[in-house]
């Protein structure tokens, strides 16, 4: 169940100029990964490229052993990964129920009990009973943030990827959201990567590559 890049490169016109270039990483289950870098040095387009919303240059990503072609990336958005993005990108007239149980319309995910599955989904990701049916327009940002992780989870998806979740948060808060994101890599053996440019971010996960300067290096784990 391993997600692998292979001489990953990307930029967008001159071949000179590039983001980053023979990328060649493994990402396991049970791992909590964070990518870290400043704002420009290309992190953001990696996930990209790593949650299928985006294509490298040259190079292949494959998940399970299968390279993942142009032509099967919506089927690879809808079977394996899940993205979390820094503004939410929630429906705010929606509930937290609604939202999430929109993603799973979209997915044409099946459950044998759909509304006991979607409630424990956003329970476990700390919402109270009290919140799941209140639009999500008066949530703070972190309670938002919980909905879209819960939207991510509920899936069953075993890549969970994530752009700057933290970056629209408070100390406190941030702390717990990276916790919730390694408990779902460590409990729910899943792939988690997570973009981000905040040092504390980056202590909190069990593996820490950075890109800088053009440069893909793994500095802990």
């Amino acid at each position: 169940m391993t997600l692998k890049v292979e001489n990953l490169t990307y930029y967008y016109t001159n071949p000179d100029d590039y983001l980053f270039k023979d990328v060649n990483e493994e990402f396991q289950p049970g791992q909590m990964v964070a990518i870290l870098g400043q704002s420009g040095s290309g992190k953001t387009t990696f996930l990209s490229v790593l949650a299928g919303l985006d294509v490298a240059k040259s190079g292949t990503v494959s998940f399970d052993g299968t390279v993942i072609k142009p032509s099967a990336l919506t089927a690879y958005r809808k079977k394996t990964v899940s993205t979390v993005f820094q503004a939410y990108n929630l429906l705010t007239y929606m509930s937290a129920y609604q939202n999430v149980l929109t993603a799973v319309r979209i997915s044409q995910v099946h459950f044998g009990d759909e509304k006991a599955a979607i409630t424990g989904t956003l329970e476990k990701v700390g919402l109270t009973a009290d919140l799941i049916d209140k639009p999500v327009s008066k949530l703070s940002g972190g309670q938002q943030q919980r909905v879209a992780i819960a939207r991510a989870l509920v899936l069953g998806h075993d890549v969970i990827i994530a752009d700057e979740p933290t970056g629209n948060l408070d100390e406190e808060t941030t702390k717990q959201i990276v916790d919730l994101f390694k408990q779902i890599a460590h409990d729910d053996n899943k792939i988690v990567i997570l973009v981000t440019h905040e040092q504390e971010v980056a202590q909190a996960s069990d593996i820490v590559y950075e890109l800088k300067h053009k440069k893909f290096t793994k500095i802990t784990g």
